[in-house]
């Protein structure tokens, strides 16, 4: 098996408006602009999708919300799932360290 790890490409926000800018003004087809900038053409479609739906906060950057509440309430659950975890490991514990010896 091969150990190698394969990394995401990621685009910047400029790119991928110009993407779809150039699907819009070319005469090209999606499958012939898409195959020029090495990418899918089903995320050419996406893109488009995203921008033509809002064109201001379309491609917002690393996954980070635009709204700070939003944010706060991703990070809390995070938080939640974690403490939760933990809580779970400590009951296997003290299941195990609570048995009687044979």
């Amino acid at each position: 098996m091969n150990n190698e790890r394969v990394t995401r490409r990621q685009y910047t926000k400029a790119f991928k408006v110009e993407a779809v800018e150039l699907l819009q003004r070319s005469n090209k087809t999606a499958v012939a602009i898409a195959g020029d900038l090495g990418i899918r053409v089903e995320l050419l479609y996406r893109w488009k999708s995203e921008y033509l739906n809002n064109k201001e906060n379309s491609f917002p950057g690393t996954g980070h919300l635009q709204d700070i509440e939003e944010e706060q309430i991703r990070h809390l659950e995070r938080e939640l799932r974690s403490a939760q975890e933990e809580r779970d490991i400590l009951k296997k514990a003290l299941a195990i360290f609570s048995r009687a010896p044979k």
